[in-house]
């Protein structure tokens, strides 16, 4: 007798429970999530873009938004913007939430609907200021500081990809995705802005300088990296995912933070490509 017609259900309600995991953790709630563009208009970048490709795969940016924000925080103003400005404590998943809702407007939404979520941010960024303990004034609308918080993210988000996503970017591809990705970052008033990769580990190189970690620095990473699972269901591949944005971190990174996946490596990335996989196939 013929199976398909009998495992069809089952796939099916698998398909269900992975979408709905996956929402979970990324928008906070298992319902779909508001339509991005009901209408189809015109965005800032057409069906087919590289930068569309590269954020339209769930796995590969949850993992990369954890290590962007590892990386970020490396910054002692950035540090300090979240430290002194936020509620990181009891929202920290919310700061994934919002940040996932910004990359998904700006990379599929309308022109219209993009700026404005952009414009809400420089608000933000405009009243976000202070000072560092040693007494050195920060702003988080500094371009030099956007320049990182922005190279941090398209380098994970990037890096993702290529080891969790469908196929690996060919280096001309990688470009294009930073020339792409360029674009928002000058909406949000980064300088420097790399347009290449080469450009984007220079940046990187650049910066490693003005970095530090200290005992905010590994509070703040310990919340991302100990904040609870949405579901029970869904910690033992939170807790993979979140293995697999250390073992992301350059061995500089995370040497600074004092983290290493050691020989856990190997088994960490076939886990964390098996759920990719599995969720690309949940989402059709």
């Amino acid at each position: 007798m013929p199976r398909i017609p009998i495992l069809a259900p089952i796939a099916t309600s698998l398909k269900t429970r992975i979408v709905g995991e996956v929402r979970g953790a990324i928008n906070g709630t298992t319902a779909p999530p508001r339509p991005i563009n009901p209408q189809d208009l015109p965005g800032y970048f057409p069906e087919g873009s590289v930068i569309r490709c590269v954020h339209g795969d769930p796995t590969a940016m949850l993992i990369g938004g954890v290590t962007a924000l590892l990386l970020q925080m490396l910054h002692p103003k950035v540090l300090a913007g979240v430290w002194d400005h936020s509620n990181f404590r009891a929202d920290m998943r919310g700061r994934l939430h919002r940040t996932a809702r910004f990359i998904a407007v700006t990379s599929y939404g309308a022109r219209a609907d993009a700026d404005a979520i952009i414009a809400r941010v420089n608000q933000i960024h405009r009243a976000v200021k202070g000072t560092l303990p040693d007494g050195t004034p920060y702003r988080a609308d500094d371009p030099h500081l956007l320049a990182w918080v922005h190279v941090s993210e398209a380098t994970a988000f990037l890096a993702a990809w290529q080891r969790y996503g469908r196929a690996p970017l060919t280096e001309a591809e990688q470009d294009v995705y930073f020339a792409e990705f360029a674009v928002l970052a000058e909406r949000l008033g980064s300088d420097p802005v790399p347009r290449t990769r080469a450009a984007a580990d220079a940046l990187v190189t650049a910066m490693r300088p003005e970095l530090r970690v200290d005992h905010r620095t590994r509070e703040v990473a310990r919340f991302v990296l100990d904040q609870r699972a949405p579901s029970r269901a869904a910690a033992p591949v939170q807790a993979l995912t979140f293995q697999a944005a250390v073992d992301l971190l350059p061995r500089w990174a995370q040497a600074m933070h004092g983290l290493d996946a050691g020989a856990a490596a190997p088994l960490i990335r076939t886990g964390a490509r098996t759920v990719a996989g599995a969720v690309r196939w949940a989402f059709g």
